[in-house]
């Protein structure tokens, strides 16, 4: 079964690469980070169209799947609609993006710079969701979800490809966590060969909640790092393959998350925003604990943040 998806990632990987980028892959010391000393690789994400990793798994169903006159609709905390968006203006397809009111401004600003007809309502991204259902029910626009859709999983999973081909040599990879749809194309590709570690806000633990449950089950959905890490609960796609291959789910806080965003700008000139940097907030807080010679990868997620200011 996993191998077949493996295969169908490496597949998805070949269609979307044109459209794409093959982010890279640097090594910098712990020790910039006021850690133990050891080698960390980050995974540059944050580099991708869009500003996240959102844009494979837009692709990859933009792609594959047929869109109707009505065109594309997408409910997103902000990363995902802007990657629908630029998708859909890249291919000639019309999008209407769903957010709710916690999206930051320099997410709104993407999915109005790329031409789609957004729609801000409610107050979560679950609120959202639910608008972009009833506008398919009427228009029966093609929906393309953020994380619990086959296609947007197996796009999402090309970063575990390439990252593989990148850096063969390492142990764990340290993963920010919303719906699930990256961490969970990623621990398909994996397949338990490395050590794929979901680190979630405390404030939305829809990861966490589920594996201690057994099932996918509603969370909190609060937070720093809300538009891009706090849906109701976690995809039901990706949950049997992270109760297989994801090793261990822990929590930051907030206060963890914006430490993290500091320390990355500081060491490397790195503007993150919250979900994309808190999976570096799992180290930096403590909340995971290498072993002595295990070597760490870190994806850096996502970007789409107006907190760097260059007026002066």
């Amino acid at each position: 079964m996993q191998a077949v998806i493996r295969d169908a990632i490496a597949a998805t990987e070949r269609l979307i690469r044109p459209h794409v980028r093959r982010t890279p892959v640097i090594t910098v010391a712990a020790g910039d980070f006021g850690l133990e000393a050891r080698p960390l690789a980050f995974k540059l994400e944050f580099l991708q169209h869009t500003g996240s990793f959102k844009s494979r798994g837009a692709f990859a169903n933009l792609l594959t799947r047929a869109a109707p006159v009505a065109g594309v609709v997408a409910a997103s905390g902000g990363n995902h609609g802007a990657a629908v968006a630029f998708a859909a203006m890249r291919l000639g397809v019309k999008a209407t993006i769903f957010v709710p009111k916690v999206t930051s401004p320099a997410k709104l600003d993407r999915i109005r710079a790329y031409g789609a007809d957004l729609v801000v309502t409610g107050e979560v991204y679950a609120d959202a969701l639910a608008a972009s259902e009833a506008h398919v029910a009427k228009t029966g626009a093609l929906p393309v979800h953020a994380y619990d859709q086959p296609e947007t999983l197996l796009g999402q999973g090309s970063v575990g490809l390439e990252l593989e081909a990148d850096r063969p040599d390492i142990d764990t990879l340290l993963v920010a966590t919303g719906g699930g749809g990256l961490i969970g194309g990623i621990a398909a590709w994996y397949e338990g060969r490395v050590r794929v570690v979901s680190v979630e806000p405390e404030a939305a633990p829809t990861l966490h909640d589920a594996l201690k449950a057994g099932r996918p089950v509603d969370a909190p959905a609060g937070g720093v790092a809300a538009d891009s890490l706090a849906p109701r609960r976690v995809g039901g796609l990706m949950f049997p393959i992270a109760q297989l291959y994801v090793a261990q789910a822990v929590l930051v806080s907030d206060d963890a998350i914006r430490d993290s965003q500091r320390r990355l700008w500081d060491a490397l000139r790195i503007a993150a925003e919250p979900g994309g940097a808190a999976a570096l907030a799992a180290l930096l807080s403590g909340r995971y604990h290498p072993a002595k010679d295990e070597r760490v990868a870190v994806l850096l997620c996502g970007a789409n943040t107006n907190a760097v200011d260059f007026g002066r």
